[in-house]
């Protein structure tokens, strides 16, 4: 039998480097304002480097890896973009599979900009409705999944957004989730 999530944690999965600071932090702040606990995860311990587009930004320190993680302690999974995080996770068959067993819990996972290629390697886009960078419309497609061109997309337990710009919806719909 499945125990329950722990009531207040979600997890964010992030590669070492390459992750959009503002996709990390803005759903990580609204969540914590909402009273929610996020907590870091990424293959390596340590510390992982977010980046503002192209330029180094801050680091983050690491709560645990995703191979130690259960995703049944967790409410919810976010996935930050940025290209090369997404592109070095989908690499790792820890969070491969943990983003895999997330998704079939049927609690929210929420993935922006191109996050979804973690989604695509892990093959649970097909048959489903979603939204990303542009640059990714072929390779959702490809897995089998509808691309749209909106500020969020929702389908069942699945949230995603197209890019930084859409943080807000993207938060609002999480939290929206959330309180279901």
């Amino acid at each position: 039998m499945e125990q329950q999530a722990s009531p207040r944690k979600i997890a964010f999965l992030v590669a070492a480097e390459g992750i959009e600071q503002v996709e990390l932090t803005q759903p990580w702040e609204a969540l914590k304002a909402a009273g929610w606990q996020p907590e870091l995860l990424s293959p390596e311990s340590g510390e992982v480097q977010a980046y503002n587009h192209l330029d180094k930004g801050d680091t983050f320190p690491v709560d645990q890896t995703v191979g130690q993680a259960r995703p049944e302690d967790y409410s919810a999974l976010v996935l930050p973009g940025g290209v090369a995080n997404p592109d070095a996770l989908r690499m790792d068959k820890d969070a491969v599979a943990f983003v895999r067993d997330y998704m079939a819990s049927e609690r929210p996972v929420a993935a922006i900009c191109h996050a979804i290629w973690t989604l695509v390697e892990a093959e649970c886009v097909k048959g489903r409705t979603l939204t990303s960078w542009p640059s990714l419309e072929t390779d959702v497609r490809n897995a089998g999944g509808d691309w749209v061109d909106r500020e969020v997309a929702i389908d069942g337990n699945l949230i995603t957004s197209r890019n930084p710009d859409d943080i807000p919806a993207f938060n609002k719909a999480l939290l929206d989730a959330l309180d279901q």
